[in-house]
């Protein structure tokens, strides 16, 4: 398997060098998005489909299927395959292990899910992955659940019970213990992406222990967990999209997946020909995940300048390496 890295500075450098071929370009690549959840989810599934409207936006001839059931993935994807779509990009973990077999099949067309690259598997070199440290993400957020604490505990809602969802809890819960001596951290898996009532009874559970800051992983269940944590005075920290809207008052910051930017780049790999799959694309962490509240970062009424600092530098650490998350 081969791995190489690359940065948003590159690839728009890259691209500018074919300023007079990229119209051209776009306009014959032809691109499918395949979701297992909502566009209007306001998290996972609606940022990639963002960058999907932004590729569409450019140029770029664009399909996709959203709320696709683990049983229908497969023929989902093999309907875009055989309609002959330039690049099929499939969301989630779902899609790991399938990628692998189909591009076999198609040697001439492109796959990216964006999920890690499957264990003890070849990786066709028309088949990509990426390596979006969910883990590392959790930790940081962890250790600012933590700074912003101002109680005994603090918690993070999970979706879907696989292994991605128990590492980010288990980073979560190790960065608040070790941010703040005596900080209790909880962690739910409520094993669903898309029930709000689940969410906020996860949050409304955390919250009757101590806990005062919600985080969350899941999606649709999320939203629930925030909109419950919020309405009991809890601070929050949304994730996967900007969801300050959700609640102004009480949200911190959210850490937004760069799924538009990861869905955009790669396109932009397929149409200027310098896709390279066989193996796992690893961008930077502060790529992959950016901290937004509204036009700003944070919100500076519940997380002082002194505090942010703090976390930056813990995220920094993270991103280096110098942390590494124990799950």
């Amino acid at each position: 398997m081969s791995y190489f890295k690359t940065s948003k500075v590159m690839l728009s450098t890259a691209a500018a060098l074919m300023l007079g071929t990229a119209s051209t370009a776009n306009a014959e690549t032809t691109v499918a998005l395949v979701l297992p959840g909502s566009i209007a989810d306001g998290g996972w599934n609606a940022g990639a489909y963002q960058g999907l409207q932004a590729l569409k936006a450019d140029g770029f001839d664009v399909a996709f299927s959203e709320n696709v059931s683990q049983a229908d993935i497969p023929a989902v994807v093999q309907g875009y395959a055989d309609d002959g779509y330039d690049l099929v990009i499939g969301h989630g973990y779902q899609f790991g292990s399938l990628f692998a077999e189909i591009s076999e099949e198609y040697p001439e067309q492109a796959f990216f899910a964006t999920t890690s690259a499957p264990g003890n598997t070849e990786i066709p070199s028309n088949a990509l992955y990426v390596e979006f440290r969910y883990t590392d993400a959790a930790y940081g957020m962890g250790a600012l659940a933590a700074l912003m604490s101002d109680g005994k505990a603090v918690g993070v809602v999970g979706g879907g019970d696989n292994p991605t969802t128990q590492g980010m809890a288990k980073a979560f819960v190790e960065a608040a213990e070790a941010t703040k001596d005596g900080l209790k951290g909880y962690a739910i898996v409520t094993g669903d992406y898309n029930d709000a009532a689940k969410g906020r009874e996860a949050a409304s559970t955390m919250i009757g222990n101590g806990a005062d800051v919600i985080w969350h992983t899941a999606d649709i269940t999320g939203i629930g967990a925030i909109e419950g944590a919020s309405s009991q005075g809890a601070k929050v920290i949304g994730m996967f999209a900007e969801q300050t809207e959700l609640a102004p008052s009480e949200m911190g910051t959210s850490l937004s997946a760069n799924n538009a930017g990861l869905v955009q780049e790669v396109a932009k790999m397929v149409a200027d020909g310098s896709f390279e799959g066989g193996g796992m694309w690893e961008p930077a962490l502060g790529f992959s995940w950016l901290p937004l509240y509204g036009d700003t970062t944070y919100n500076t009424d519940l997380i002082s300048e002194d505090t942010w600092a703090k976390f930056l530098e813990i995220w920094a650490k993270v991103d280096s390496g110098e942390i590494e998350p124990a799950s």
